[in-house]
């Protein structure tokens, strides 16, 4: 793999995509920095070798040009402390102030440009704003994981401007490493756990993962498809109707590849979506009218927990419940206590980004899994075998 390991950055000037996506509350201050403290390694051997950062990124979804609330300068002070030094910044991703910004760009300094995004180009993968932003560095190294299933201008474009010196970062090399040992080098048991809303956004990856795994666990709002599916009473719970037939059609394939399909038996119920409702606990296929499952009971965790306990290879994409409210975390938090009991036991456990990796450091438990993902889109297309075109642009793993 190309990788920045295969470079001495002594006098370049590399410019580096980094993910920068962080939430911000609404004080402007960033409320969980994983992506940030993601980058650190990278950025610290170009610093140390002598090399200088020219940082690029993008931060929420500003739809009409610059927007003071998706100014990355909100990201300048926190970066210093990361990097244990002064950030510059230019209030600009290209034009006067980044160009003569990067151009007086010392050994060991950090320049950071103002949202990519900023600029329609950015999304629409314009390659005359790819140049304007290649202009700024020797070297292109390409850290972002997360935006690697777009072909944006600063995550595909650009790297055809750089011809002989483009690299994987540490933490997009760590990404693809991970996710290549889950597809092709999985030890046996080898357990998927799905959760979240919606099957359709899942479908892909379920049909892949069938032929590998040796158990599927589903949880989450696309249980109750399965339930309705199976011919339960669901009441007012989640429910793709529409993907019912698939339902069934991705049972009975697991059952022909032989993988054990495992769904929740029992459900934690609330009268109202809402974190004071009224609780009750409920069979799956009985859930009575006017009510909605919301997390897995305690039935159901415990047979999730026996299966991931006995596991030698985990992936978990999708919560199990509604775990931003109190009542309904139960589940995500139990299966995320299994998750990391496996690992202390030996097995390798891959979180899949999103609502996965928020709820495992929501709990405390980021630092006791083998690896968190950055990106959830990007992961979960890498794993369905689709081609990436940040990946793509500087050369697929070996």
């Amino acid at each position: 793999m190309n990788t920045i390991d295969n470079l001495n950055f002594s006098g370049k000037k590399a410019l580096v995509r980094v993910d920068f996506n962080v939430p911000l509350d609404d004080k402007l201050m960033i409320t969980d920095d994983n992506r940030m403290v993601g980058a650190v390694p990278t950025l610290k051997k170009i610093l140390n070798e002598g090399g200088s950062v020219i940082l690029m990124s993008h931060l929420g979804r500003p739809k009409d040009g610059p927007t003071e609330k998706y100014s990355l300068k909100h990201l300048v002070s926190h970066l210093g402390i990361l990097l244990d030094r002064d950030i510059q910044f230019a209030d600009d991703c290209i034009g006067a102030n980044a160009i003569s910004k990067a151009k007086d760009l010392k050994s060991g300094q950090v320049l950071l440009l103002e949202n990519l995004r900023f600029y329609k180009e950015e999304e629409m993968g314009d390659e005359a704003f790819a140049k304007k932003l290649a202009e700024l560095g020797d070297v292109y190294v390409n850290d972002a994981f997360g935006t690697a299933h777009r072909a944006h201008a600063s995550t595909a474009i650009i790297a055809k401007f750089f011809p002989g010196s483009k690299y994987f970062g540490y933490l997009m090399a760590g990404e693809l490493a991970n996710a290549e040992k889950i597809l092709h080098y999985a030890e046996k048991p080898f357990t998927a756990i799905m959760g979240g809303a919606k099957v359709s956004d899942k479908i892909l990856l379920i049909e892949k993962l069938l032929e590998k795994v040796d158990n599927l666990i589903i949880g989450g709002g696309m249980a109750y498809t399965f339930a309705k599916a199976l011919g339960g009473q669901i009441g007012n719970s989640l429910v793709e109707e529409d993907k019912l037939d698939l339902a069934i059609a991705l049972l009975n394939k697991a059952k022909a590849k032989q993988v054990q399909l495992i769904l929740p038996t029992d459900s934690v119920i609330a009268d109202a979506f809402d974190p004071e409702a009224k609780t009750a606990i409920a069979k799956n296929d009985a859930i009575p009218a006017g009510w909605m499952g919301l997390d897995i009971g305690p039935e159901s965790i415990k047979s999730f927990s026996q299966v991931i306990k006995t596991s030698k290879t985990i992936l978990w994409n999708g919560p199990m419940g509604v775990f931003e409210m109190q009542k309904f975390e139960n589940g995500t938090k139990a299966i995320a206590e299994s998750v990391v009991e496996a690992t202390k036991n030996g097995a390798f456990s891959l979180i899949g980004g999103g609502d996965s990796a928020a709820a495992v450091s929501k709990f405390g438990f980021e630092n006791s899994v083998t690896y968190v993902s950055t990106g959830g889109g990007a992961l979960l297309e890498y794993m369905e075998g689709k081609e990436l075109p940040g990946v793509k642009a500087i050369g697929a793993p070996d």
